[in-house]
């Protein structure tokens, strides 16, 4: 089955979410939590990764990751694989623990406030859930944000100033009143909000995107993703980011055609909508990238994406093409 990939390199940041499988839990009890914490320290004492904000929820976890070395899946496989074996043998249970493949959304390092945002969206996990009844942001155990708040009890591997540093505080004690007083009032919001989810706009694209950053982070990562398919089959990669990395190929290659055939693109809507070097364009960018139909016809002012089929099939088989295909084959 296609699966999305990972783009992995030094000092890369993620957003890290995995749920239990068919949404079931991954913790039953304090002890459960205890141990996946525990087993989130050692594999950070292991890779050697900095956490900038954690929380483990009933069915559910969130971390916002830094990997000095770029080792994202091997670190991911010992920690859920590990934590799985020991869920599974003090529960006498067997089999898969969390859903199919975790989520790692590549984050800007800087530029933004993306740590910020993050941050805010990890540690109000429990406030969305409802889970704090009359008690504090800071009463829910599992989370890194009452170790923001008790640096004395911090593990090494978390770091706090990215955070806080966004929101104008420092690592000392005003800026962690600062901080409690900040959440509240985002706690505040979420409460009082009609859709707890909703409560920030910038959450949507922590749900849905697949990177959280500016367009020429973006176009970065697009450079790095060629890098990851040197060493891994086209066919066996999917997402929204490979649609992205292929759309910029087609177009490569388009300016390269265009260019072998001595048009330009300006000329393209005034020619007719199955024009030979048209169909020529359309059958090298089928056979040569993975973008659908419907890109082409808008690219080459084809009209409907039908017609595409039906042109493609002719390039391949008539001896009239032949000429034009000679030209644009070595683009």
């Amino acid at each position: 089955m296609p699966r999305k990939p990972r783009i992995e390199y030094p000092g890369a940041i993620y957003h890290v979410m995995s749920r239990g499988n068919r949404q079931e839990p991954i913790c039953l009890d304090d002890r459960d939590c205890g141990t996946f914490v525990d087993t989130l320290d050692e594999a950070c004492a292991k890779t050697g990764w900095l956490v900038h904000a954690f929380v483990l929820m009933g069915n559910h976890y969130h971390l916002l990751l830094e990997t000095p070395e770029a080792n994202l899946v091997a670190g991911m496989k010992w920690l859920q694989g590990t934590y799985t074996q020991r869920f599974n043998s003090r529960h006498k249970l067997w089999g898969h623990l969390l859903q199919g493949r975790y989520k790692a959304m590549v984050v800007e390092p800087s530029g933004g406030n993306y740590f910020s945002t993050l941050g805010s969206y990890i540690h109000l996990n429990p406030s969305r859930a409802n889970l704090l009844g009359s008690g504090t942001l800071s009463d829910y155990r599992w989370s890194s944000f009452p170790l923001y708040l008790q640096p004395s009890k911090r593990p090494d591997w978390l770091v706090v100033d990215r955070v806080l540093g966004e929101l104008g505080l420092q690592d000392d004690r005003k800026g962690v009143l600062g901080y409690r007083r900040y959440m509240a009032k985002r706690v505040e919001e979420v409460v009082s909000a009609t859709e707890p989810k909703e409560a920030d706009v910038d959450w949507a694209k922590i749900r849905r995107g697949w990177y959280l950053g500016s367009s020429e982070f973006r176009d970065e990562l697009m450079d790095r993703l060629d890098g990851t398919l040197k060493s891994a089959k086209r066919s066996s990669l999917n997402g929204p980011e490979m649609r992205l990395h292929d759309e910029a190929e087609a177009e490569r290659l388009l300016q390269a055609g265009l260019k072998r055939l001595g048009l330009n693109e300006s000329a393209l809507p005034g020619m007719p909508k199955g024009a030979e070097e048209k169909a020529v364009l359309a059958w090298y960018l089928r056979k040569h990238t993975t973008v659908g139909r419907a890109w082409i016809a808008q690219r080459l002012a084809m009209g409907d994406e039908s017609r595409i089929t039906k042109l493609v099939r002719a390039v391949n088989q008539e001896n009239r093409y032949a000429k034009i295909r000679a030209k644009i084959k070595d683009s």
